[in-house]
């Protein structure tokens, strides 16, 4: 197969996606709060992709701010990550509504059924993710467009199912709906592979963090150059009446300090000087503020380095589009040496 070839080959495994996103390459941005701003998602969608502005705690005037920055360096489409459990979530899909943002992705939890429609109703096409078969089914009947189904190997908030099981699990049974696949992907190899399970394409956000347009700080970027698979990890939960919620992030003095905090406050729950509300709260509280430490101020020691298990394949920095130019080639590549392989054995 020659490279023409390939690329006709890649445009059809990836059609779907493209089509639905109205993008040349049906590769999403993460949405990774305080990362994925403006500049990069307005550089992921001029690239070829589909850049996802990342809503997490903004209030709605900041989103209107941010959905605008964002329009002024790009024409082409772009989405907006809101958290569902977000009390002014009503609110923030009213403004991406009114700025006709194409896409908004509904993250951080189960959507109600009100929520999709409000969306939907507004004229925008609407993203859930969904962490199960069971949970992708009911997310469609609900109206969803499309899926999202995302591995622990991804950065940030993460469930206990890895990334292929849960390709295997979703992407036979789902035709209804175009389904994203993410967790773990940093080559254009797996994005191939994904694609021809049936997905319409993937979501990559740890191998962003590094691009040039990335406001990350440099202290933030080095951090992820230096770091391998195995430095990426779940964070600890050390007394199971006192639940964390998982995050994979790059361990430093601040994954540590989080372990006898939790033991610390445990301890005083035990001697009775905290309530287990009170004892819950402080254990929660630990954490905030800590990835704007991180990736704004660079505080790399204490501050949370939220990275997918793909931040071994971030090498060094570089242009967005040069990303996309490698994910794409890499994908390309995949498809001749197979049918190379093909050839030679006479298939």
């Amino acid at each position: 197969m020659d490279l023409a070839s390939a690329h006709e080959q890649l445009d059809h495994l990836w059609q779907r996606g493209c089509a639905f996103l109205g993008c040349r390459y049906a590769i999403m941005g993460g949405a990774m709060s305080w990362v994925s701003e403006h500049t990069l998602v307005a550089a992921i969608s001029n690239a070829g992709g589909f850049g996802v502005l990342a809503g997490g705690s903004m209030e709605p005037d900041g989103l209107a701010a941010e959905i605008a920055a964002t329009a002024a360096i790009t024409r082409r489409p772009f989405g907006v990550n809101l958290i569902t459990l977000h009390p002014a979530l009503n609110a923030l899909i009213d403004v991406c509504l009114e700025a006709r943002v194409s896409h908004v992705v509904l993250a951080g939890g189960l959507p109600t059924a009100a929520a999709i429609r409000r969306v939907k109703d507004g004229g925008a096409k609407v993203l859930c993710f969904a962490p199960a078969l069971a949970l992708a089914r009911k997310l469609i009947r609900s109206g969803t467009d499309a899926l999202v189904i995302e591995g622990s190997e991804a950065g940030g908030h993460i469930g206990p199912v890895a990334t292929g099981v849960l390709a295997q699990e979703i992407l036979p049974e789902i035709r209804e709906a175009p389904v994203f696949v993410a967790g773990g992907i940093g080559r254009g190899e797996a994005i191939v592979a994904y694609l021809e399970m049936g997905a319409a394409g993937c979501q990559l956000g740890t191998r962003f963090v590094c691009a040039t347009e990335s406001i990350a700080h440099p202290h933030f970027k080095q951090a992820f150059i230096r770091a391998a698979a195995r430095d990426a990890v779940p964070s600890t939960q050390v007394d199971p009446d006192f639940p964390v919620i998982p995050v994979r992030a790059l361990a430093n003095k601040g994954t540590f300090a989080f372990v006898e905090r939790q033991s610390q406050v445990i301890a005083r729950f035990r001697e009775g000087a905290l309530t287990q509300k009170e004892a819950q709260l402080e254990i929660e509280r630990f954490w905030a503020g800590a990835l704007r430490r991180a990736v704004i101020e660079g505080d790399v020691e204490h501050g949370s380095l939220m990275a997918g298990q793909s931040v071994g394949m971030v090498s060094r920095e570089q242009p967005t589009a040069e990303i996309m130019t490698e994910l794409v080639q890499q994908a390309v590549h995949a498809l001749t040496k197979r049918q190379g392989l093909l050839d030679a054995v006479g298939l």
